[in-house]
């Protein structure tokens, strides 16, 4: 965990600057539902963030940070990553993150991932113009592979996301091997 349990973001909400923010599904590639939440800015600037939580998936942390990011002009939408694993929506206290993700699959993650960027460049999204990812702990490792993803990212961002990989999961992407697509690649 990079936050406690009881951490919000460092900035106060600023009152006004979001058009409304909202729990929602996204449906991935594979046809899976996955838990989201979406805040659009009431003033956007047509840059769009994917927020990658940290291994609790959908924390109040992140949802909160998405908030702030509509806030100051960005439209954003925060992932979880357990839709194919936990029996049901609950991402409380009790909810043993642990358990689930070293069931997580890179693919799947990316599927995931894809999905928010989409929501964002849609009309529900905002219809972004420049997307960006931020990405915490877990998610910062995703965040950084998103810069190779080929879905054409303006900027990737993360936090502590152990580019080099980790013993523990040795199955899993290396940030610091990902190819970015050749700028001939259609996105």
């Amino acid at each position: 965990m990079c936050v406690d349990n009881d951490s919000r973001p460092p900035i106060r909400p600023i009152a006004g600057g979001s058009a409304g923010a909202l729990d929602i599904h996204l449906v991935s590639a594979d046809g899976t539902r996955l838990m989201a939440h979406a805040a659009r800015a009431k003033t956007p600037s047509g840059a769009g963030m994917v927020v990658i939580p940290d291994v609790r998936g959908l924390h109040p942390y992140y949802k909160e940070l998405a908030d702030r990011f509509a806030e100051i002009g960005v439209d954003a939408v925060a992932i979880d990553f357990f839709a194919r694993t936990a029996p049901s929506d609950d991402r409380g206290e009790s909810f043993d993150f642990m358990a689930h993700v070293p069931q997580t699959k890179p693919e799947t993650l990316q599927a995931d991932i894809a999905a928010a960027a989409a929501y964002l460049r849609g009309p529900e999204g905002g219809q972004v113009r420049s997307l960006f990812s931020v990405g915490f702990c877990f998610g910062g490792a995703l965040s950084y592979l998103e810069a190779a993803s080929g879905l054409g990212y303006a900027g990737v961002i993360g936090f502590y996301g152990w580019p080099l990989g980790l013993r523990r999961w040795p199955d899993r992407p290396r940030p610091i091997d990902a190819e970015s697509p050749s700028p001939e690649t259609p996105r």
